[in-house]
Formats: structure tokens, C-alpha cells, sequence
């Protein structure tokens, strides 16, 4: 019984370090390694278990709500002055200025932990906040690789991150233009096993507006119609959807979206998506193909058979 009971709360322990995304520092097992007995790291270990205590408290603390975010600020603060020159405060503050949306300051603590230690980005939830605030803070093509990089890490993820973090690495493939388009298409397939709920249902409007823009015009159809979303608007209207648009323009991919889904519906109102899109996209490589969509004849393709690859 005793056995058991220990290997229930060794699992209840890493289920919660999975969930908040912490990985202890490097520096934080000195004071439990075996170099604990050593008589430097002995006169460093009140100072060091404080760090380490203060860097445990905030990184569960990113796992609330967004208004305990400035509180995570201020305990990095503390740790970096009390153990100063180290990655893991800096990276810290990075992640929680990203859940604040404060993303020019998340891009400077995280490149900031980058200068002091190249690895400090390796672990995937710090990874995965480094491609977020690169994109949104202006530094698309870094962000593309912080993306690529990741995705063979994905399953190391939490599950509520795991399928969000694939369906932005889509947009992102995406923005690109033809040439992201293969990656993209690919990205999205794994998105929508992965992925649950509204990011579902945007990896499934992602994975068939790729293949529209491919030229796969019948089985982007077959994807939408294997899960009914004929109706875009309860999916795109979420605020957790628009959190999954990513990349240069990708704020206009809304419309995109709405089209490629009511061309199984309406295509009246599908031309009418196309057109604003091909309005509003300003230099968006796929401005040229929502027009050419948006001035087609308007008439129902008969339903396809097909199922998706």
C-alpha cells in the first residue's frame, strides 16, 4: 500500500509540474545533487533554496489567471537579484509578459535568457512561449524556426497546449506563402488529432483553407464536411480562436476561414468573404487567391465522397 501510495504522488507531482510548465533550473540541483554535501554549495543553499523556492512559487502561479501575472513578475525580480546572472528568472518574466499580451517585453526577458544561457529555451512550454512572442512581436521569420523547432517536442507539451501549439505552427507555415504550404497542409493534419474543442475545429477550417489554396478544392470540401462546420461563425467568433491566428496578416485569416467554410454552405456569402479578405489582406500572398475565388461564378459543388488523406 505504501508503494502504491508513493507512486500516486510521485504522479500527481509530475502531472503538476507538467501542467504549469516548470523544469527545475540547472543551479537548483546543487542544493539536492551530489554536490549538496560540498562546502561552497552548503554556504550558497539559503540564498539558493529561496531562488529556487521563488522560481517554484511563480511558475505555478502562470498556471491562474492572467492577473497573477504581474505577481509572477515580481517574485523573477526578487529571484534575480537574490541569484543574479542566472536564465530561468528571465525566462520567467518572459512568460509571464506573454500571458499578459505584453509581447515586446516578453521578447526581450526571453532574449535575454537566451543571452545568458543558450539553452534556457530548450524546455518545451518556454520554447513554445518564445514562438508566440517572437511572431506577435514582429520577428516572423524567427518565430517560424522557434516553430519548426518545437513541433518534434510537441508531445512533451501539455494536452491543453499540445494541439493550440500545431495549429499556430500552421498559420505561421502558412503566412509564408506557396512555398509554407506543403508544411503547412501537414502541420494542420496533426493539429486536428491532436488538438480538442475550438482548436479542433480551427485546425479543420485551417487544414481545409491550405488545401484550397493548394489547389485540392474537392478534398478541402471532404474536410469540412466530415465535421459539419458549414457554419464558421460559433468557432471564429470564440476569443480563443482568434488566439490561435498567428503570424504576419494572420488577424484577416478570419475571413478566409468564414469562406472556406461557407463555400459548402453559401457560396453567395462565401464570394462576399473572399472579397473582403482580398480587400483587407493588404500584402498577404494569398490576397490573389481570394480574388480570383471571390470573382468565380457562384454555384454548389455537389458533395464529395472523398475522405481526406
Amino acid at each position: 500500500m505504501a508503494l502504491i501510495s508513493a507512486a500516486v504522488a510521485l504522479t500527481v507531482v509530475a502531472l503538476h509540474a507538467q501542467a504549469v510548465g516548470s523544469v527545475r533550473p540547472q543551479e537548483c540541483g546543487a542544493i539536492e545533487g551530489p554536490q549538496s554535501g560540498n562546502v561552497w554549495e552548503r554556504a550558497k543553499t539559503p540564498e539558493l533554496r529561496k531562488y529556487c523556492d521563488l522560481l517554484a512559487s511563480g511558475a505555478s502561479k502562470l498556471a491562474g489567471f492572467a492577473t497573477m501575472a504581474h505577481e509572477v513578475i515580481a517574485i523573477a525580480n526578487e529571484a534575480d537579484t537574490l541569484v543574479p546572472k542566472h536564465s530561468a528568472p528571465a525566462v520567467l518574466r518572459g512568460r509571464a509578459y506573454a500571458k499578459l499580451g505584453r509581447w515586446l517585453e516578453a521578447y526581450k526577458e526571453m532574449n535575454e535568457a537566451r543571452i545568458r544561457d543558450p539553452r534556457a529555451l530548450d524546455e518545451p512550454v518556454a520554447l513554445l512561449t518564445w514562438a508566440r512572442v517572437t511572431v506577435r512581436a514582429g520577428h516572423a521569420d524567427e518565430g517560424y524556426i522557434a516553430y519548426r523547432t518545437l513541433l518534434p517536442r510537441a508531445a512533451m507539451l501539455p494536452l491543453a497546449e499540445r494541439g493550440p501549439a500545431y495549429v499556430e505552427a500552421g498559420f505561421v507555415s502558412m503566412s509564408r506563402g506557396p512555398a509554407g504550404l506543403d508544411e503547412a497542409i501537414s502541420v494542420f493534419r496533426q493539429a486536428r488529432r491532436d488538438a480538442q474543442d475550438t482548436a479542433q475545429a480551427v485546425a479543420i477550417l485551417g487544414l481545409a483553407l491550405a488545401l484550397d489554396r493548394m489547389g485540392a478544392r474537392e478534398e478541402a470540401r471532404a474536410v469540412l464536411l466530415e465535421r459539419q462546420l458549414a457554419n464558421p461563425w460559433p468557432t471564429l467568433s470564440d476569443a480563443r480562436a482568434r488566439q490561435l491566428l498567428v503570424g504576419p496578416g494572420a488577424e484577416r485569416e478570419t475571413d478566409a476561414l468564414a469562406a472556406i467554410a461557407l463555400d459548402v454552405s453559401d457560396p453567395a456569402k462565401a464570394k462576399a468573404s473572399w472579397q473582403k479578405y482580398a480587400d483587407t489582406a493588404g500584402s498577404s500572398p494569398w490576397v490573389a487567391h481570394a480574388r480570383a475565388r471571390a470573382h468565380e461564378p457562384v454555384k454548389r459543388i455537389a458533395n464529395v465522397e472523398k475522405k481526406p488523406r
